[in-house]
């Protein structure tokens, strides 16, 4: 039998995310967390879901290599080691991947040295996402490694989405563009969405909102993206936890010039400490919406600038589709958030839109509509799986068997 697993790699500047799936019945094999790398206070956390059990080590893990290695070792104890001739391939989230990665990429020096001069436009996640591959690398060097890319889902836009309004040869000199992320959950969601409805994503217009602590929107065409709310960086856009999403440029200049402020600061002003935080001191939206409920003000107005926003961009999406299958709710808050998804799509009964309130009341880890028979286009709640995403994406890469069904039922 040929090997049948991929471990899915999501590394972080101080943090690594995995999960070992097994491709031909999509179960979840190992699922776990390392956090804090570097500190003293480093955690492991590492599940079992065929058994539910759940093992935490705490204690120093000085670097990702140690991580990797500690990863290893977990699952070495389920007897699903590394050195397993089941595992197939290693799959390893990538954030950037310009315009030069358009879908997903066999690992070589070449792709690591692309990697490396996209760093600029990712300052904070390719150099870790590079950490995490050259570490999995050394630990099982004949084995193939895959990179996907959150960015590569987006690049079917067509320059007039993608272009911004500035002198074009210094856009191309510096690479100023709209790439997009959350690339591989927009792709998961809006296939699944056209699977809900029993039509094939080719046929099917979507609008997919990813609305967590990073929120991101995308207007998606016969399967393939034509618009996304986040720019060169995940910066632009929706109002999100931390970051404030979409104002006026000249707000840094005058942040600087009347207020002061570095370059920097500025810099953590914007990703850092804006958004829902900085509106309300909260970017949790259950712990915003209890304050609402106790009649807090502050809360009640952050909440209606995030759906002011949301609105908008689910109003130009419609625009920019001019046909409308389903409007798709995704990720921690879009998939938990009734009252969210309620507030958006309310008063949008012009566009065909409507959200039927026992329906959307209703807590569920599956697929579901969210809207009355009755109404001219679906709202939808459709749990992202960005793992079996990148699973499913190596897995076909490297030909394994039945890739392709698998992910085409997804």
């Amino acid at each position: 039998m040929s090997p049948f697993r991929v471990l899915v790699l999501n590394s972080g500047s101080s943090s690594v995310k995995y999960q070992l799936l097994d491709m031909r019945d999509r179960s979840r094999l190992a699922v776990g967390l390392v956090e804090r790398i570097g500190e003293q206070t480093s955690r492991i956390t590492h599940t079992v879901p065929a058994t539910g059990e759940t093992r935490e080590q705490n204690g120093p893990i000085a670097d990702h290599e140690t991580a990797l290695k500690t990863v290893a070792e977990e699952l070495d104890r389920d007897g699903l080691g590394l050195d397993s001739p089941d595992l197939a391939a290693i799959g390893h989230r990538v954030v950037h991947g310009g315009m030069f990665f358009t879908e997903p990429t066999l690992i070589d020096d070449a792709v690591i040295t692309e990697i490396e001069r996209l760093v600029p436009v990712a300052p904070l996640h390719n150099p870790a996402n590079l950490t995490g591959i050259r570490t999995a690398m050394a630990l099982r060097p004949d084995l193939p490694q895959v990179a996907v890319f959150d960015t590569a889902f987006h690049t079917t836009m067509p320059e007039s989405a993608a272009r911004y309004a500035i002198d074009a040869r210094i856009a191309d000199r510096y690479r100023v563009r709209r790439y997009g992320f959350h690339g591989t959950s927009h792709a998961y969601v809006s296939r699944a969405t056209a699977a809900l409805l029993g039509k094939r994503p080719e046929d099917v217009n979507v609008i997919v909102l990813h609305l967590g602590n990073g929120a991101s929107a995308s207007a998606v065409r016969g399967g393939r993206c034509v618009d996304t709310s986040m720019g060169l960086t995940p910066l632009e856009g929706l109002v999100m936890g931390t970051r404030s999403g979409d104002l006026d440029p000249a707000v840094i200049f005058h942040l600087q010039r009347v207020g002061g402020m570095s370059m920097d600061e500025v810099d953590t002003l914007l990703n850092k400490t804006s958004g829902l935080f900085g509106l309300c001191g909260d970017n949790d939206m259950r712990e915003i919406l209890r304050r609402i409920d106790e009649g807090d003000e502050e809360a009640r107005l952050a909440f209606d600038i995030y759906i002011h926003r949301l609105r908008k961009y689910i109003g130009a999406y419609y625009a920019v589709l001019g046909r409308v299958d389903a409007v798709v709710f995704t990720a921690g808050v879009g998939e938990n958030a009734a009252p969210v998804r309620q507030a958006a799509i309310a008063g949008l009964e012009g566009l065909g839109l409507a959200v039927d309130g026992d329906l959307n009341a209703v807590r569920s880890d599956e697929p579901r509509l969210v809207s009355p028979a009755s109404a001219r286009v679906a709202v939808a709640v459709v749990p992202t799986d960005e793992e079996w995403e990148i699973a499913t994406q190596t897995y076909a890469l490297i030909g394994g068997e039945g890739a392709d069904e698998k992910r085409k039922g997804s």
